[in-house]
Parts: C-alpha cells; structure tokens; sequence
C-alpha cells in the first residue's frame, strides 16, 4: 500500500496509508518518520506522528511541493529498522479506583464485571503507544482488551489531574498534565510522563510498549515524593531485557 500525499497548508504535506490501525503500519510510519527527520539539510523540518499517517514540514524556499513529495517517496522506500532493534518496555505503576479513578465502578458496570476484574484485565495487558498528542505527552496506545472497552462521557471534565489513566472505547491513555478530557477515569500514576524542563521532556515515545501495575495508596505516595525530589526512576527494560535508565534531575523522566 503506498501513501496518498496532499498539501496542508503551504509548508506542509499531509501523507496517509489507506490500512488498518495495527502494529505493522505503526512500525511503517516510525521508520519513515526517524528517516525524514534526518533529512533536516534537505530541506524537511518538524514530522508529527498518526495512527496511519504523518504531517511533514518542508521548507517552500528550499523544495517546491513537488520536490518534497518525490524526496519522501524515494525515502518511504528506504529500509531502517533501527528505532525497532531496542524497543522500549515501561512499567507505569497505577493506584485504580477512588479519588484517583472515579470512572471504575462506572466501566465495570458498563462490562458487567467488577471493578477488580477491571483491573486485572486492564493491567494484564501489553499495550503499544502508537503516537503522541492531544496535549504534551499524552500517549494513544492500542492493546486494550475489548472486555472492558467503555464509551467516552458524555460529559467532558473540565479539569483532570496529571498522571490521570483513562479508557475511551478501545483505547487506554495518561493524561501527562492538567487538561480537560472525556475519557472514563480508572485510576492514576504518580510519575511524570512531560517535563518541560528535562533534557528529554517525553517519558513516552510512538513505538514503546507499556504495561500497567496496580500500586496501593501507600506505595502511591511514596512513589508520589521521590518523583517530587528527583529519585525516581521507571522501570524499563529493552528488548534484549537489559534494563536501561539515567535518573534526570526534575521528575524522574530518564534521557533516553
């Protein structure tokens, strides 16, 4: 399947596969994506990432449209799997139900099951992050088990605390800060996913794997204090299952 390239705006091309929502396409864009971004002297600036597509900026000074889209289409058939040699596995620790996941009962309800089974099968699963958006660091990952697939409100919150885990129909996400949103809520994380002062501002990244672990309230808080001083490291692990990570200073996002 070959992308379908058209103008968005007069500095921008909007390039879209006409495919499914699935790992492979994934892994598709991500190497397209790093090879586009390496191509910055070649006229390509900022990449933004889609479920099944990018928006890439050109300079117009530097290529015309046309240039652009046959620079890109001498890249999409390009090998590089280098993203995918190490993928990166996180283990976000979460608190369910509560204050901190208001929406459980709701969701359990909504799946006639009950809020433990909800946990269970929402933290038993491996997800896959498949971009970044919404607002800084919010991670949309796929891999959610249909059994506890649950609407969106609808309702939205005006206001949902950082680290907030939602679910919206098949899908699972972190709200990485203080933002309105109309996911049901579930539960809550005490680390950081976006820190604008950190080296590497993104705890997440399109690619990664994540897995969920229930926490209780105790470990919550202490988890909570060690990101607040900077001693907090995640658990991550590569694919060859050596751990990595190199505590930053401000919240405990690692420079990756």
């Amino acid at each position: 399947m070959e992308f379908r390239f058209s103008a968005a705006g007069d500095s921008s091309i909007l390039m879209e596969l006409d495919v499914g929502i699935d790992e492979v396409t994934n892994k598709r864009i991500i190497n397209l994506s790093n090879l586009i971004a390496n191509e910055a002297e070649e006229g390509f600036g900022e990449v933004i990432i889609g479920y099944r597509s990018l928006l890439v900026q050109y300079n117009p000074l530097r290529l015309s449209y046309r240039q652009a889209i046959e620079k890109l289409k001498r890249l999409e058939i390009t090998k590089d799997n280098s993203c995918y040699e190490k993928r990166r596995h996180i283990e976000i620790p979460v608190l369910y139900g509560g204050e901190q996941g208001p929406d459980l009962e709701s969701v359990a309800i909504h799946n006639n099951l009950s809020p433990k089974e909800v946990i269970s099968i929402h933290s038993g699963a491996c997800y896959l992050v498949y971009f970044l958006g919404f607002t800084p660091g919010y991670p949309f990952m796929g891999g959610m088990s249909k059994r506890i697939a649950t609407p969106r409100l609808e309702s939205p919150r005006i206001s949902i605390p950082p680290g907030s885990v939602g679910i919206a129909n098949n899908q699972t996400g972190i709200y990485p800060v203080e933002s309105p949103g109309g996911w049901r809520l579930i539960g809550q994380t005490p680390i950081r996913l976006y820190d604008s002062q950190a080296n590497q501002p993104f705890l997440l990244h399109a690619g990664n794997n994540v897995t969920f672990k229930e926490i209780q309230i105790d470990e919550f808080k202490e988890i909570k204090k060690q990101v607040e001083y900077g001693d907090y490291i995640p658990m991550i692990k590569v694919e060859n299952n050596n751990s990595i990570g190199t505590s930053s200073k401000r919240g405990g996002i690692n420079n990756f």
